[in-house]
């Protein structure tokens, strides 16, 4: 007998937009929910998933939360759930707080550059 299996890990994005103010940079966005999940797949058919975690990512600065696992599960139902502050756990801060990372208050335009002008108004960082 042949057996082909193997163990990976998969994403789920979920239709799910709620419009916010974002806690960390103050701008309004969205929240986009997306699960990861452990999976076992026999001969390339996905059978048994685990380790099922649901997190939540804003679209302004791109900071990512844990979403409560019961909020979780109601959205991937399909069921009209408003997120809570409660309901969330900060894993990263959004990249307007990385070490390093430049956005010009002039253009907008953002650099991970160790640039001292914008490359594209010219306006000092």
């Amino acid at each position: 007998m042949f057996l082909i299996w193997g163990i990976s890990t998969g994403r789920k994005d979920f239709s799910f937009n709620q419009l916010v103010t974002c806690a960390i940079c103050g701008k309004y966005g969205r929240f986009n929910v997306f699960m990861t999940y452990t999976v076992l797949s026999l001969f390339f058919i996905p059978t048994i998933k685990w380790s099922k975690r649901y997190y939540v990512q804003t679209s302004c600065c791109g900071a990512v939360y844990e979403l409560d696992k019961e909020v979780g599960k109601a959205i991937a139902r399909g069921e009209a759930v408003e997120i809570q502050q409660e309901h969330l756990t900060r894993v990263t801060s959004g990249r307007g707080f990385v070490s390093g990372y430049k956005k010009c208050r002039q253009c907008g335009y953002e650099t991970a550059e160790d640039f001292e002008f914008c490359p594209k108004c010219g306006v000092r960082f």
